[in-house]
């Protein structure tokens, strides 16, 4: 065999208890799994003291031009990562048509960056997987990005599509399903997304779900509105026969503190009504996203260079204001903005690097200046490219829905930016470390569960997220009574503890802790 693992405490995914085995890899597939010290092959492993199981799948991933840009891409493989799901919020780069490609890379850079003499040699979902597969270090998912999809086939407008234009949505979005993607996601606290209506919405769900895909939405609230927000898609998908994956789930902000239980409650109500229900989720508290994400949702109609016109006239900016700060706009949850809870964490200028890491409130102050203007004006400054932190979320939440048993992890991280969120470097060995190790939430092969096999039932992939003979041998070796996140808001990009091992396909990635040069990974395709 290519790779014999001799020892190892082996963790199947299916949430069984562990077993001391050898594994034994050839031609990038899981060969044999037998008793210990029964093995070999022309590279052999020492395993004692280590689990193995199978590679972790990040089903919330905004990796969609890193992997690409940096190809060693050590932040995800260095925590075990070996599948990311891609596609999401409802924005990325493909479908798009040149018009398109430019007002995304404008309204993305606070996500992804806009890499200098990058190649953009990719329009349709098949180009963009294709690409993919000229050298990635972890394997990719594709998911249709319904913004994305608006913004190709009627612009960035606040109002409801034609018939045409629906019918050319359904369109593309067929054929980009057909072309392998996975389902469709939504961002619809982001423009132009949000302005889909629940109808729209169900439109095209009714085509994921024929073609055997999935929706995962980042809904309207997280904030004031948020219980009516994961109602409003459970509506969707029932109406729609689509099976629902739902989106960094969580209860933020002061008026959901304790809530969880509320959440928890309505999805087992739909789960045991027969609906298709999986949710995902990061291990911290703050989130992060675009620092323009906070701004009402006319504030953006027309894409970058209306914002900012708008953000020009003292008129518009007045009203910009008041949405923010009295009526709590629908980029902030409809919730009024706290500017203490908002930290800048990247910026593209470098004159503005001074204001990263410091609450909105707090480089207010500094410079004497009214939270909200100063906002605006970093904007401004900004063309709109920065991206922040919100301190708003609750511990008791996250370890509630953390728990449920259609639960699945996700890292939700950006990788761009001085200071990024370290979810980016942190989620997997972060709940294996502190939530199961130091805290219990969880027990081991259980979570292990949640992170590997559970994912790979909602992909609908039969051949990954298991340790069995013939599966792919995506693989994580790790020391369970090591294992942690050693990111930090302070330094976020740092290499986890206790993960000496990691395979992509049955190649090395990860190498007793040091990155390899392997480029392993693929882009996965959907099948009817």
């Amino acid at each position: 065999m290519d790779i014999a693992v001799r020892g190892a405490r082996v963790i199947d995914g299916d949430g069984g208890p562990a077993r001391r085995a050898d594994v034994g890899v050839d031609s990038g597939r899981i060969a044999a799994i037998d008793e210990p010290g029964r093995l070999s092959g022309r590279r052999t492993i020492d395993a004692d003291g280590l689990a193995l199981c199978p590679g972790f799948v990040d089903m919330h991933s905004h990796s969609d031009l890193r992997i690409l840009a940096e190809p060693d891409h050590l932040a995800k493989v260095s925590q075990g990562v070996t599948l990311e799901v891609l596609g999401q919020d409802g924005l990325s780069y493909a479908p798009v048509d040149d018009a398109a490609l430019a007002a995304l890379r404008a309204q993305l850079a606070g996500w992804n960056g806009d890499p200098p003499g990058f190649d953009w040699n990719w329009r349709s979902v098949a180009d963009y997987l294709d690409r993919l597969d000229t050298g990635i270090a972890v394997n990719a998912a594709y998911l249709v990005p319904q913004g994305t999809l608006r913004m190709l086939c009627m612009g960035s407008d606040d109002r409801p599509p034609t018939g045409a234009e629906l019918d050319r949505m359904r369109e593309v979005l067929a054929r980009s399903l057909r072309e392998g993607a996975f389902g469709m996601s939504s961002g619809l606290t982001y423009t132009p997304g949000m302005y889909a209506s629940t109808a729209e919405l169900t439109a095209l769900c009714e085509v994921v779900a024929a073609h055997g895909g999935y929706y995962s939405p980042h809904h309207r609230s997280y904030g004031a509105g948020a219980l009516d927000a994961y109602a409003e898609m459970i509506r969707v998908s029932r109406d729609s026969g689509c099976p629902l994956h739902l989106a960094h789930a969580t209860m933020n902000f002061g008026v959901n503190e304790g809530k969880a239980a509320d959440l928890l409650s309505m999805l087992d109500e739909a789960l045991d009504g027969g609906c298709d229900i999986t949710l995902d989720s990061y291990p911290y508290l703050p989130g992060s996203t675009s620092l323009h994400a906070l701004l009402p949702s006319w504030a953006t109609e027309g894409g970058v260079e209306a914002t900012l016109e708008r953000l020009r006239d003292p008129a518009q900016r007045r009203r910009i204001r008041t949405a923010l700060e009295v009526e709590g706009s629908d980029g902030c949850h409809g919730v009024p903005v706290d500017w203490d809870t908002i930290e800048i964490n990247g910026v593209v200028r470098p004159d503005n690097e001074r204001l990263v890491g410091r609450s909105v409130a707090e480089s207010a102050r500094a410079a004497g200046a009214q939270p909200t203007e100063f906002y605006l004006d970093v904007l401004v400054s900004e063309e709109l490219g920065s991206s922040c932190l919100m301190h708003v979320g609750h511990e008791e939440n996250v370890r509630a829905i953390m728990r449920h048993r259609v639960h699945t992890g996700g890292s939700d991280g950006l990788l761009v930016g001085s200071r990024p969120h370290p979810r980016a470097w942190g989620t997997f060995p972060r709940y294996l470390g502190h939530y199961v190790r130091e805290l219990g939430v969880l027990g081991l092969e259980e979570c292990v569960r949640h992170l590997t096999s559970r994912p790979a039932d909602r992909l609908g992939l039969t051949d990954r997220g298991r340790v069995r003979e013939g599966f792919a041998a995506d693989l994580v070796l790790f020391d369970p009574d090591a294992v942690a996140d050693t990111a930090t808001f302070d330094e976020p990009r740092r290499q986890p503890a206790g993960i000496p091992h990691v395979l992509v396909n049955g190649v090395p990635v990860i190498d007793d802790g040091r990155r390899t040069d392997a480029l392993p990974g693929r882009a996965l395709r959907k099948r009817p």
